[in-house]
């Protein structure tokens, strides 16, 4: 992962071109046409500038310092609509990227290009709680060993109910935005199952969050389980 001093996001770096397309081509032969990728520039090494789940992951584990001023544009990639926001949760691939819900080839339909996937906004939403509250829950466990239980409790007891906890200058952005994408994806995931009776492999950001792929789906969109009981896993060093 590369940092983008301009936007604050993480993108991948290698050869790269923009100027690709999907065409089609006649095969008079097979009495048949193709859908072929076109290259009309030679890719060059650079920045591969497409805003995505990609250029969150070290949001997602922890790894920005609370007080840098790359978590701020981390915070703005993750709030803008124009990126990744939707109601519904946050999209795998921005709208301003040329990939955005493009197809692959003929045969293969966007799948990680907009779709909006369960388990990714759960690291998501573990990366803002950490940041918002993570001063809180280090001092609670740094001071376990000297307190009575009952109050090593009641200090648990506070985090879970995510009192404001001043832990760099955007805990309290990163604590707003936590509890908005905690609340959309709930509604979305428990609307969607009490309207199909199904979880679903990911969501449709462009009609109304509504389920698709795979149903039946309790791999990682049960996690909308441990989103609503608030449990995320210790991104602390």
């Amino acid at each position: 992962m590369h940092l983008d001093d301009k936007t604050g996001a993480y993108f991948d770096f290698g050869n790269h071109t923009e100027k690709v397309r999907l065409r089609w081509y006649e095969n008079r032969e097979a009495m048949k046409r193709e859908l072929l990728r076109e290259t009309l520039e030679a890719p060059h090494l650079q920045l591969v500038p497409h805003v995505g789940y990609v250029s969150l992951f070290p949001f997602m584990m922890g790894a920005i310092p609370p007080e840098s001023w790359v978590l701020e544009k981390q915070l703005d990639l993750i709030s803008n609509s124009s990126f990744l926001w939707t109601d519904y949760g946050l999209r795998s691939l921005s709208r301003t990227s040329s990939m955005y819900m493009k197809r692959n080839t003929e045969h293969d339909a966007p799948y990680w290009r907009g779709a909006i996937w369960i388990n990714m906004n759960y690291m998501i939403l573990s990366g803002l709680h950490h940041y918002a509250h993570g001063k809180l829950l280090k001092q609670c466990c740094e001071m376990y060993q000297y307190l009575p239980f009952t109050n090593f409790t009641v200090c648990i007891t506070l985090l879970t109910l995510r009192c404001p906890v001043e832990d760099g200058p955007y805990s309290v952005r990163a604590g707003e935005l936590y509890d908005e994408l905690r609340s959309n994806l709930i509604r979305n995931i428990v609307g969607n199952y009490q309207e199909t009776g199904f979880f679903w492999e990911n969501y449709d950001q462009k009609n109304k969050g509504k389920g698709k792929g795979a149903r039946s789906f309790t791999g990682w969109t049960s996690l909308v389980v441990l989103i609503m009981a608030e449990s995320y896993p210790s991104l602390h060093r």
